[in-house]
């Protein structure tokens, strides 16, 4: 009876009713809402399914011998390289000793080997830290050993307890010769994610940095790479003939696997439990999510980019925890859904047999094994037989109780000061990437020169808009994504739902793909003329709203602002927006980003589909559609508009900042980095577009900003500054009419005062 009375609050106030006229009827009594988000799944999950077979298009692999070979992936390594963050130049390589009193360089020695503490410079501001394990004799080769997210280097050592004799992988190599550098990997603990004074969340210290991170094109996973490379980089510099693996195991098997597809001059990799099918990759936790990865690189084909080197997939290490350790009480909202679980014995082999298929037979040595001899066949494979088997009882550490939380933190801190360094650099880089290339900027004086001047001229806006184009392009693209489907015959289906005294309200739904529909309310004033085109203004709800919450309740958020337009006399449409049922469509963004895909790859078709329905009626004018959004529904209005031009306005309400601070910045509780939202990263997108650089694609059209001075959505400061970079541009076009913020002194809601006039005015509709 209570799931009854709770369908019941979500019903129109009028019972169904006839169709609109050249429409089919609705007879659906499901949940529009519902029904839309899983039929979104649905599609998505095939294109997973199908990711498989599309990824040979983006592959040109030539065997005739290595070097060709090399060349021709040259490309796709480039690519991995970018999507996991690997973009920035890397120090001089240095591999340095340290100590003090306290805790001494030389950390233990035993008969075979001496382990020091050691650190590198990797970035600016990050460094690498672990235990270098040096063999008492001359090196018979060189290996990079990376510990599970939740190990510490002095265990995979034999300096500390927690891993098994025979999984202390970095004092076996050593203790058969190899010189091993063992880094601090970032940890799944939560202790150094927050801060004092704003807040401590419980996400893992891997997903803490990969929120930030990933927003401006970087990625937890690709710094750790960077730090395996710039060991590499100290290897070779003191030892430039000598062999380099690469080995690890959970968390480690996934670093040593990217880091040798990332760099030919690994010559081996040894993956422990973790190589695997990744279809089903946005069940793991939040920081293994890599934008696009599916699209083009399965393991398998991750594979193909370490041929000709050599490969071993061991399968028998220690399966990972399947839960994150439980967060002290009093932490932020917890991290995004997520668990951690080893590939199957048959998974793996299975993904393994497939890169049979995509190279010649006898390019590449590999072996698949699930009997623990993984360790004896990588060595091998560098040359070496047989490493020395498990040894005996723990290596005395010199250094007394070290302090591995510090160690930690310092690890943590530094990754987190080089993605905020980008965000405080976001504003130039930004502008170089996108106004710097037009002739906006280059044709104007320096600013010692502007500042001396009575009037600029302005420009031709025509001119700036052609220049513009092609950004509208790499925005929908390469950062909210584009899936290539084309729109399905609409197959409108309506029924009445509302019969107000001035407006006739119809619930709409359209085909937009397989699988997927667009859902909305479309309100018909009742004194429109025969033959009469009207104006059409579509109201967007926010974050777990639905259409009716813009039409009827005057609740707090929205005061029945699509009501109030139509009696206006205003055409309007609500369409609802999938982002309702909080996981649920968090969980389509993450499957979505897996192939290029975001929550707003569907939002955009939705809208396509809309507004060439709209425009198909003979009610409206197809040149005046305007959109009016608050909250996700604003978000929606920076993202929408600016690439579907048949929108000829766009006012963005509650939603309106800086956007790169919004998301990945650590000292402001107004960031996303303290709340659940977790899918509103965008990957890169902070180095490349922000609401101003978004707003630039609106030019000729009008754009609009509503403001309350305490929504809590972000500062005014960061608003205000945002929004001066907008205005900026439009006045340098003689487009400073077209243009406005309003500020209210209130909350987070529709005021529905400033915009209505501009409505009104740059729609052409006089006011009743």
């Amino acid at each position: 009876m209570r799931i009854g009375l709770l369908l019941l609050a979500f019903l129109p106030s009028a019972p169904p009713d006839e169709a609109l006229p050249g429409t089919r009827p609705l007879t659906e009594t499901a949940d529009l809402a519902d029904r839309m988000m899983a039929g979104l799944h649905r599609h998505i999950d095939r294109k997973l399914a199908d990711s498989v077979a599309g990824r040979a298009a983006f592959w040109k692999r030539d065997g005739a011998s290595p070097e060709a070979y090399e060349t021709s992936i040259a490309p796709n390594r480039k690519r991995f390289l970018e999507i996991i963050g690997v973009v920035d130049p890397r120090l001089a390589p240095r591999l340095e000793t340290f100590g003090d009193e306290t805790t001494p360089a030389l950390a233990a020695e035993t008969p075979r080997f001496r382990a020091w503490q050691v650190r590198w410079p990797v970035l600016s501001g990050v460094s690498g830290e672990g235990l270098l394990l040096e063999p008492v004799e001359a090196a018979v080769g060189h290996v990079v050993v990376l510990p599970d997210a939740d190990q510490t280097p002095e265990q995979l050592s034999g300096l500390a307890e927690g891993v098994p004799p025979d999984f202390q992988i970095a004092r076996r190599l050593a203790e058969h010769g190899f010189r091993v550098v063992v880094p601090t990997v970032i940890s799944r603990d939560c202790e150094f994610s927050g801060h004092e004074g704003i807040g401590w969340t419980s996400q893992s210290h891997r997903e803490w940095i990969y929120r930030q991170a990933f927003h401006m094109g970087r990625h937890v996973i690709g710094y750790e790479v960077q730090k395996i490379l710039a060991a590499v980089d100290g290897i070779r510099a003191r030892f430039p003939e000598s062999r380099i693996g690469v080995a690890g195991s959970g968390e480690g098997g996934l670093l040593a696997f990217y880091a040798a597809a990332a760099d030919p001059r690994i010559d081996a990799a040894l993956v422990g439990g973790y190589f695997g099918p990744r279809e089903e990759a946005w069940k793991e936790p939040l920081y293994r999510n890599v934008w696009s990865l599916l699209r083009e690189f399965g393991d398998a084909e991750l594979a193909t980019l370490i041929a000709p080197r050599s490969l071993v997939v061991e399968q028998r290490p220690g399966s990972p925890p399947s839960e994150p350790p439980k967060p002290p009480p009093g932490r932020k909202p917890g991290p995004a859904v997520g668990r951690l679980t080893a590939p199957t014995p048959d998974a793996a082999a299975a993904e393994f047999a497939r890169i049979g298929t995509l190279l010649p037979s006898g390019f590449q040595r590999r072996e698949f094994l699930a009997d623990g001899s993984g360790l004896a066949s990588f060595a091998r494979l560098l040359g070496v037989e047989s490493p020395a088997p498990p040894a005996g009882g723990p290596v005395p550490d010199r250094r007394g109780k070290l302090d591995v939380r510090d160690r930690q933190r310092r690890q943590v801190q530094e990754l987190e000061g080089h993605v905020q360094a980008l965000i405080r650099d976001g504003p130039r880089t930004r502008e170089a990437f996108f106004l710097g290339t037009t002739s906006l900027l280059k044709g104007l004086e320096s600013r010692g020169e502007r500042f001396r001047m009575a009037s600029i001229k302005t420009r031709p806006a025509e001119v700036f808009e052609k220049e513009a184009a092609p950004f509208r392009d790499r925005v929908w693209e390469e950062v909210f994504g584009k899936l290539e489907d084309p729109l399905a015959d609409p197959n409108p289906r309506t029924r009445k739902v509302y019969d107000k005294e001035t407006w006739t309200g119809y619930d709409v739904v359209l085909d937009v793909a397989p699988d997927y529909v667009a859902w909305g309310v479309l309100l018909l004033p009742k004194d429109l003329r025969p033959g009469e085109r009207r104006p059409v203004v579509v109201c967007q709800h926010g974050r777990n709203g639905l259409p009716k919450d813009t039409i009827e309740g005057d609740s707090w958020a929205y005061h029945d602002f699509a009501a109030k337009l139509a009696e206006r006399g205003f055409i309007v449409f609500s369409p609802h927006n999938p982002y309702r049922g909080e996981d649920r469509y968090r969980l389509l963004s993450r499957k979505a980003n897996l192939i290029k895909g975001s929550l707003f790859s569907f939002i955009l078709q939705q809208h396509r589909q809309i507004l060439a329905w709209l425009k198909s009626l003979p009610q409206v004018d197809p040149a005046r559609i305007a959109f009016y959004g608050l909250s996700y529904g604003g978000e929606t209005a920076v993202r929408v508009p600016p690439l579907l031009t048949d929108y000829c306005l766009s006012i963005c309400s509650g939603d309106f900042n800086d956007w790169a601070k919004k998301v990945a910045s650590t000292d402001s509780d107004y960031s996303f980095m303290y709340s659940i939202e977790w899918e509103m990263p965008y990957f890169n997108m902070g180095s490349t577009f922000n609401y101003a650089e978004l707003t630039y694609l609106m030019v000729p059209r009008p754009f609009m900003v509503e403001r309350g001075h305490h929504d809590g959505v972000a500062p005014d400061d960061w608003v205000s500054s945002e929004y001066a970079k907008t205005r900026w541009v439009y006045a340098q076009l003689g487009l400073a009419d077209r243009t406005s913020i309003e500020f209210s002194n209130g909350g987070h809601t529709i005021y529905g005062m400033g915009t209505f006039d501009f409505l009104h005015r740059h729609l052409g509709w006089p006011k009743r």
